[in-house]
């Protein structure tokens, strides 16, 4: 895993970022571990590697876009955010306060990066269908991403938007699932089973990609064909599987649905970041070994 220099840099980014997550959950005493430790390596890629003009210092206005449609995972979007020096590193700690630029969902009147304000669940995909319709009409070059999940994916308006978007040839739609089969009520395949995934985004129409969420050589390689099938004149928008692990990077949170939605206390923070920081240790050991 992580072969590649690019994909060893991502991944020593992405494990810092899961330090920030742990530490701003922590601080704010509520929010969404699971979901935000599952999703920060694909928003990572596509942040710190995918997308264009998305630059803190002159952001584009053509820029690529970002739609988080499972808004309770935003710890991993601030997170990328302060990184990218969006916003400030000590910003971070006023996640969910009162007046914070840092709601507990994306809000995008408080903070203009953020493309859309999201949270309730199914709607998010809505919203980037309509915008890479938009740029498609326009003639613009702009992709549009957007982050979905797979307890997500039980709303009915995530149907409608998979079964409009081939319709409308929205080659500039990728759309990536982050398929921790978690959701708060339990794991998704006993709450209400939506398999097979890629069987039915087929048959939808789209063009479909499988992954490990975590392995940053297959979710850029993954990235760079949905880029590719869109400019070579590809008319199918672009569905990417990424089987992730609910909590990754944190052993005592990985996999366990009671993680969801339960903010770490001080002592589940400090074994986190001790696993955190072997694992940063790791990582830039093998880098150097690389050169």
């Amino acid at each position: 895993m992580h072969t590649s220099p690019r994909a060893r840099k991502l991944a020593s980014i992405s494990n810092e970022l899961r330090v920030w997550i742990i530490d701003m959950l922590e601080a704010a005493k509520s929010g969404h571990p699971g979901g935000s430790l599952s999703a920060i390596d694909l928003v990572t890629a596509l942040w710190f590697d995918e997308m264009r003009g998305v630059d803190a210092k002159a952001p584009a206005a053509e820029r690529d876009r970002f739609i988080l449609s499972k808004g309770h995972a935003v710890p991993a979007l601030y997170a990328v955010l302060a990184k990218k020096g969006f916003i400030a590193r000590e910003d971070l700690n006023t996640l969910r306060r009162t007046g914070s630029l840092l709601q507990g969902h994306p809000d995008r009147v408080r903070m203009p990066i953020v493309e859309a304000s999201t949270g309730s669940l199914g709607q998010g995909l809505s919203v980037a269908q309509g915008m890479a319709l938009g740029y498609k009409h326009e003639g613009k070059p702009t992709r549009v991403y957007c982050l979905i999940g797979d307890g997500e994916m039980q709303e009915g308006q995530i149907w409608e938007a998979a079964m409009s978007a081939p319709k409308f040839e929205l080659s500039n739609l990728c759309v990536i699932l982050d398929a921790n089969n978690g959701q708060i009520d339990g794991p998704v395949n006993e709450v209400m089973p939506i398999e097979p995934i890629a069987e039915k985004w087929r048959a939808f129409g789209w063009q479909v990609l499988e992954i490990n969420g975590h392995d940053f050589d297959q979710i850029l390689g993954a990235l760079q064909e949905a880029r590719n099938l869109g400019e070579e004149g590809g008319k199918k928008p672009v569905f990417i599987l990424a089987r992730t692990v609910k909590g990754k990077g944190v052993s005592f949170m990985e996999n366990r649905i009671e993680w969801h939605g339960a903010a770490p206390k001080a002592e589940d923070a400090r074994k986190a970041r001790e696993e955190l920081a072997r694992e940063g240790a790791a990582l830039e050991a093998v880098g150097g070994k690389n050169g």
